[in-house]
């Protein structure tokens, strides 16, 4: 059983069901670099424009496949990383949390609404806050990393890395120190025998736990667990989830658990996030998403489980690979892979040419692309003959239907061809349902 010192255990202002946490249209973008100079030449946009939020007691379930940005925002929201724009807030009562959004939605904000939002901010941002709320959120929000090996100091004691947290906020000293030490280490099924050891000498599966008693010294609110159990055998997983189930129903702890595999999900979660290309594609309840899924990439993840009722362990229906995230596909970013997908989904110019491209039709024989937009473009060549092929290909060869469908021009003019398809505007997640939403245009009818 875990202690704490009363008289300096952080205090919990937020009732069962509270805000905890709360993503208001993050952002996260990584510069591109070339030449000598090092000039910036483009972004990574890990994390673009994701809001939801996390109430006191739950788990939420954030999912998507490798690079779709789960880490990045696991970051962000833990204080390791700085947004690029947007923000988190933690503890944000609802009646600020509207107000807020009305003074982001703004084009122009007058100097009192600008300081009513400098308040806020200063309250209630991670990135705004400053000396003793950084503090407080500091210690009220922790991270149990995937590596636990990696996370865990080679050269400390168990003893040293469980109490650290504890001695740099002054909880604990000497013998009293050591006891609650224990004390947190007998939470997690370990004990006083394995204080005066090093990493290296424990297996995964008990590193992650002295990981999760680090998590635990200073009584948290919120805990980040980034893949926590991925490394881990299948029943060493199952060991770590219980535990975690435990530690939640006794200290009434709020997670949002970061991971692939959404079986795990499923165990542990109240409300599921999807993530793809730094975008969320669904956001619901955590049984209603897996019962009636209401985006196509959602339906695709469950497809490829194989733990899960019906799962077959392949992505049935998708084809291609995960667009780049320095350019991400106009409209909905899942179009380029969605079997359902339709001409008003998003495509563009990119499409057109890497489909081109794999029909052998572009080579050395271009001489380049002059973009207007991203659906509406002008490519260059050689000679009149290979433009005169490319406009062919693109008028009666075999293009994907909803790409061809997209299509409204093909104009071939001597050594140059104009490409345009219907533009549309970029995709929103919208509630469809009560608590449910989606950003698939087939739910929403945007």
């Amino acid at each position: 059983m875990i202690t704490t010192n009363s008289a300096t255990a952080s205090p919990s202002p937020v009732n069962a069901g509270d805000p905890l946490i709360t993503v208001v249209g993050l952002r996260k973008y990584f510069p591109i670099k070339q030449g000598v100079m090092q000039q910036v030449v483009g972004h990574v946009k890990a994390v673009d424009g994701v809001s939801f939020e996390v109430r006191q007691g739950q788990t939420v379930g954030l999912v998507g496949e490798s690079g779709c940005g789960k880490t990045t925002l696991g970051r962000c929201i833990s204080g390791l990383s700085v947004p690029t724009a947007g923000g988190v807030y933690f503890q944000l009562p609802d009646n600020l949390r509207v107000r807020l959004e009305e003074l982001l939605a703004k084009a122009q904000l007058d100097p009192t609404e600008l300081d009513e939002l400098a308040r806020i901010d200063s309250g209630h941002r991670v990135d705004q806050m400053r000396g003793d709320r950084w503090r407080r959120y500091r210690r009220n929000c922790q991270v149990v990393f995937q590596d636990a090996y990696s996370s865990l100091n080679p050269r400390h004691l168990v003893e040293d890395i469980v109490g650290r947290p504890l001695r740099v906020y002054k909880e604990a000293s000497g013998s009293e120190l050591t006891e609650r030490v224990v004390a947190l280490l007998e939470s997690v099924g370990m004990g006083r025998q394995h204080l005066l050891r090093y990493p290296h000498q424990f297996s995964g599966g008990q590193r992650q736990r002295i990981s999760i008693a680090r998590a635990l010294a200073l009584d948290p609110d919120f805990i980040v667990l980034d893949e926590p159990t991925s490394a881990l055998d299948v029943s060493v997983q199952a060991q770590i989830l219980n535990l975690l189930h435990e530690l939640q129903r006794k200290l009434g702890l709020t997670y949002l658990f970061i991971s692939h595999d959404l079986g795990v999900v499923r165990h542990m979660s109240d409300r599921i996030v999807v993530m793809y290309v730094g975008e969320v594609m669904e956001a619901g309840p955590a049984a209603r998403v897996f019962a009636d899924p209401l985006h196509p990439y959602t339906e695709a993840l469950l497809e490829a489980n194989p733990d899960l009722a019906g799962g077959s362990g392949e992505m049935q229906g998708l084809e291609g690979s995960v667009p780049d995230p320095a350019r991400p596909p106009a409209g909905c970013r899942f179009h380029t892979r969605c079997p359902v997908a339709t001409a008003r989904c998003g495509w563009e110019v990119d499409d057109a040419v890497g489909w081109l491209l794999e029909q052998a039709m572009l080579g050395s024989g271009v001489v380049g692309v002059q973009r207007s937009s991203p659906f509406d473009a002008e490519l260059s060549f050689h000679t009149e003959s290979d433009a005169a092929a490319v406009a062919a290909a693109l008028e009666t060869g075999p293009l994907p239907p909803p790409l061809r469908a997209a299509l409204t021009q093909v104009h071939h003019d001597s050594r140059k061809v104009r490409i345009r398809l219907t533009e549309v505007d970029p995709v929103v997640l919208a509630e469809v349902e009560p608590d449910r939403s989606t950003s698939c245009i087939l739910r929403t009818g945007l």
